[in-house]
């Protein structure tokens, strides 16, 4: 991507406006009030049972964690943002470490108060009848009553958590550090350059790159695989002595999710692979091949070379078109001004203060996140933007995100606290937007390019997703009788893979997908994988009923998004008027692309025969 890098010209974010630097006088001052904070926290604890009036204590220790909690965020957010840009900066990497030991402190502080709490439960009612403003957090009290079921002695949490930074956070990094700076030495490309040569047009050139790849990650496997096999044997050992069951089971807990919602999407996605493994068997018709391998799952269409299969319209770009960040910025404000005003307004505020780092450049990690400033009430994006119409939605992705924490910006910290699960959806409900736009401004190849793209995320999704899923829960049934090698590792991989995309690829596979997604190596969030399909089937529901109330909707959904730091996943679905515990409902998301997929058999079928009379 080099040769169009001129055009392109992705930005680097400005942080400026949080901190001037990790070294900052800003930054320095604040880490002196956070310890401030901290100091007065540990006081309010400690003299909680002489108060006297536990409903007046509450109200004040509550607003004290509050700006505490925003605060902590915010600084780590800051270092965190440094860090990732530049991950040899020892000077990033050493303030994320601070942070992470401060981080130790703001967890014996919520332990102290999670037990404060379970010791006056029953004076809950009381408190919300003394100061009605506090009844919104009655559901994020009860669920800090439940947590702290789950505790070891405050002398085993405060070791455990001390011992993390050398153990879990370090192994986490460690991986980090390996992916981003790993290199071709033939080529010169980073990790993150081939695999960004997935989506080459060129199968020799996806295929090259995805053998590089694998050949690196062989490379590194001893110490990919030693970072989680010891991350995931620290989770299981400190999941045990803490009263979870299954690794499974404090995920849901975290997600603010029942058993019965996740067996129910759970169960959709394994009723839906046959109608996948047919998307891949017809994308690989489409592509010329017998059978797609595993480098072919993100390769684009290309054009049919003459007016066969409905090309008629000579405004049909001949490959794929290169988008300038520019043109990505004004088009996703447009998108977003679609749904509402306030959406758009807020894109296009992201975009002008350079709320945005995507600038594809070594050190810098791979993907894209959003990470919020609570304390300063804003949110910065990070992607690794190439040109292509993919980028363009994830950054409509990322920016799905940031809209939903300036939606809740304004409410008390605990309740910009929202599980991942509802935080997917926002951000898929967004990408949704401008593909939705795409379709309905196509015909022929471009919509088939367009419609097959659809399918290719939502198969990541419901697909590569469920896959993930497995490997993890397999990993911690294993983990839990013994060490796990790299040959361990690619072996569940490898079966994962087979259960869930079957007879659709070839046997031309990748064992190592588990060294590359970093969602295995962080050490507080297991099961990093559902909340996607969560979101992806969700969001499609709330687009459908967009599509059906039009301008009255938009109300609705910034009203959906600011409770989703307040009730469970269950609640904040019913009251939108959706039964989530139901699999039907789930089912009801999958037909949607069961639509699009039809289309694209049909397509096919059309260019198949076009080709014959050649």
């Amino acid at each position: 991507m080099k040769k169009n890098e001129p055009k392109i010209k992705a930005p680097k974010w400005d942080l400026s406006s949080i901190y001037t630097s990790v070294e900052g006088e800003d930054y320095l001052l604040a880490l002196k009030n956070l310890e401030k904070n901290f100091n007065l926290l540990k006081k309010r604890l400690s003299d909680a049972e002489k108060d006297g009036n536990f409903p007046a204590w509450l109200k004040k220790t509550l607003e004290i964690r509050n700006e505490t909690g925003a605060l902590y965020q915010s600084l780590l957010s800051y270092a965190s943002a440094a860090y990732t840009t530049d991950t040899t900066n020892t000077t990033y990497l050493n303030a994320v470490s601070v942070l992470h030991e401060k981080g130790l402190t703001a967890k014996e502080l919520d332990r102290s108060f999670r037990a404060v709490l379970t010791a006056h439960s029953q004076e809950l009612d009381k408190f919300y009848t003394s100061f009605p403003q506090y009844e919104k957090y009655r559901f994020i009290l009860e669920e800090a009553v439940k947590a702290q079921k789950h505790q070891m002695s405050d002398a085993e949490e405060s070791v455990a958590n001390d011992l993390q930074r050398f153990g879990a956070d370090a192994w986490s990094r460690l991986q980090e550090q390996i992916i981003s700076n790993a290199v071709d030495t033939e080529t010169g490309k980073t990790f993150n350059e081939l695999r960004n040569e997935a989506y080459a047009a060129e199968r020799k050139v996806r295929k090259t790159a995805y053998e590089k790849e694998t050949a690196l990650l062989k490379q590194n496997e001893i110490a990919l695989a030693a970072s989680l096999n010891n991350l995931k044997a620290a989770t299981v050992s400190l999941n045990k002595r803490r009263g979870w069951k299954e690794a499974i089971d404090r995920s849901l807990f975290e997600c603010r999710m029942s058993r019965k919602t996740l067996d129910a999407l759970i169960g959709a996605m394994e009723d839906a692979l046959p109608m996948w493994r047919s998307y891949m068997k017809t994308k690989a018709k489409l592509l010329g091949i017998e059978k797609c391998a595993f480098y072919d799952i993100f390769a684009p269409l290309k054009a049919p070379q003459n007016n066969a299969a409905g090309t008629e319209n000579n405004t049909v770009p001949q490959g794929e078109k290169v988008w300038s960040f520019s043109e990505a910025k004004k088009y996703i404000i447009e998108r977003f001004s679609s749904f509402s005003e306030d959406m758009g307004n807020f894109a296009r505020h992201a975009f002008e203060q350079n709320w945005i780092d995507a600038q594809v450049r070594r050190g810098k990690v791979g993907g894209a996140y959003c990470t919020d400033f609570p304390f300063h009430k804003v949110t910065r994006v990070l992607s690794n933007f190439t040109g292509t119409f993919s980028d363009v939605t994830t950054l409509a992705h990322e920016l799905g995100h940031a809209y939903h924490s300036w939606c809740v910006k304004d409410l008390d910290y605990p309740q910009t606290l929202y599980p991942m699960t509802l935080a997917e959806t926002a951000s898929i409900f967004a990408e949704t937007i401008v593909m939705k736009d795409q379709l309905s401004k196509t015909s022929g190849f471009e919509r088939a390019k367009l419609i097959e793209m659809h399918l290719s995320d939502a198969n990541q999704v419901l697909v590569d997703i469920l896959c993930r899923f497995y490997f993890e829960r397999s990993v911690f049934e294993e983990r839990a009788k013994s060490e796990l090698s790299a040959a361990d590792f690619c072996r569940l991989m490898a079966k994962a893979q087979n259960d869930t995309y079957g007879n659709g690829l070839s046997k031309e596979r990748h064992p190592y997908m588990w060294a590359v997604k970093s969602h295995y190596y962080i050490p507080d969030l297991d099961f990093y994988n559902f909340p996607y399909a969560f979101g992806q089937l969700f969001a499609l529901a709330l687009y459908a009923r967009f599509e059906k109330e039009g301008s009255s909707f938009p109300e609705v959904y910034t009203a959906l998004l600011k409770d989703t730091g307040s009730y469970s996943c269950e609640t904040v679905c019913r009251k939108a008027g959706f039964n989530i515990e139901s699999k039907e409902f789930w089912a009801e998301g999958i037909r949607v692309f069961a639509e699009e997929l039809k289309e694209l058999k049909a397509y096919a079928s059309k260019a198949y025969a076009a080709s014959l009379k050649k």
